[in-house]
This record gives C-alpha cells, sequence and structure tokens, in this order.
C-alpha cells in the first residue's frame, strides 16, 4: 500500500511531479440537473477527505478551465481551431510521488474519476 509523502513543501530526492488532467466525458450541449444539497455535500466530503489524505503529495490543486482560450503560434494568436477530442479537459493538478504507479493511485482515489465516464490522466513532468 502506498503510503502518502511526508511534508508537501520538500518532495524528497526520488520524488518527481506529475501532472493530472482531469477528463470529462464528452456530453451533448443540454443543460443539465444540478446535484442536490445532499449529493454536494457527500461530492464535498469525498474531495476533502482525499485532500486530506493526500495532502503531502498535492503539489498545487489547479483547477478548473474557462471558456477563454487561444491557439498561440510564432506568427500570432487566434481564436482557434481546437484541438478535437472524445473527453474534454476539466482540469488539471500536479502531485508529488516516487512512481508514476504511486501518482496514479492518488488520480484514482480523486474526486476526479468518480463519475460514470470520467478520468484522470497522469503525465510526467520532466524538467532539465
Amino acid at each position: 500500500m502506498f503510503k502518502p509523502a511526508n511534508t508537501q513543501r520538500e518532495k524528497s530526492v526520488t520524488q518527481k511531479t506529475y501532472l493530472c488532467i482531469q477528463r470529462s466525458p464528452q456530453r451533448p450541449h443540454t443543460p443539465t440537473e444540478a446535484p442536490s444539497p445532499g449529493k454536494m455535500e457527500e461530492m464535498y466530503a469525498r474531495f476533502t477527505a482525499w485532500r486530506e489524505k493526500f495532502k503531502d503529495n498535492i503539489v498545487d490543486l489547479g483547477g478548473k478551465l474557462g471558456g477563454a482560450a487561444m491557439v498561440v503560434t510564432a506568427d500570432g494568436t487566434k481564436d482557434g481551431p481546437f484541438v478535437e477530442a472524445k473527453e474534454l479537459v476539466g482540469g488539471y493538478m500536479l502531485i508529488a510521488a516516487e512512481t508514476i504507479e504511486q501518482a496514479a493511485e492518488i488520480a484514482q482515489q480523486s474526486p476526479g474519476t468518480a463519475g460514470p465516464g470520467y478520468s484522470v490522466e497522469v503525465r510526467e513532468i520532466v524538467t532539465p
């Protein structure tokens, strides 16, 4: 069983940083019903428990991506076209772990995998 890191600010020498990309299932552009207050409370409790359990591994909780976007090239910027994907990127976070398997375990326990079709892509960040 994987044990969380000792401190958030001081990664061990063997720890690496991983980018976790929240992927949401592609859905038609139809309004969805908001979760009930009870469901929201349950979701928040799950998130809080996960965040507490892995607080020493969480480098940056990142956030949800907004609608504003641009494509940047050497020639300038433009409002698209954007990469089409089956899954939509919903957000990101950075975590510290000694192996990608440990990073995947942290991500698998996150609320980002709670719903049908939701997933978290884990990618190692390599720095020079």
